[in-house]
């Protein structure tokens, strides 16, 4: 399972990745996207949408059904990956290559682990 060292990680399987100026960026796992299978459609919030820590902001949809997307930020959109409206497998490709959203805020107290922490919540293979 891929878990980069450079970013944290969320309880729910997303990845975050600041940013110079502060930006943060959120996408999904490795871990999540291989539970989800092909995921065949983004559902994502429009640039300027609050952001609350610990709430929905985005769903996929894949074979297996539709999951939320949970924030871990208190702030706003900036920005969501258009290319990912359009070709949402990019995320079963390449996660941490394909994110979400790029948000402003604040990271909620506790919201995020390191990658050792997040690989310890991860089934033993």
């Amino acid at each position: 399972m891929n878990v980069p060292e450079n970013l944290k990680y969320t309880n729910t399987h997303e990845w975050v990745k600041i940013l110079e100026g502060g930006i943060i960026e959120i996408g999904l796992t490795d871990y999540a996207q291989e539970e989800l299978g092909d995921i065949v459609f983004v559902n994502l919030p429009q640039a300027g949408d609050p952001l609350t820590a610990g709430v929905s902001f985005a769903d996929v949809e894949s074979v297996k059904g539709v999951s939320d997307i949970f924030s871990p930020i208190n702030g706003s959109v900036k920005e969501i990956n258009e290319e990912i409206l359009s070709s949402p497998e990019l995320i079963n490709k390449s996660p941490y290559e394909a994110w979400l959203i790029r948000g402003t805020g604040t990271i909620a107290g506790g919201e995020l682990i390191s990658a050792a922490a997040y690989r310890s919540l991860l089934p033993q293979e």
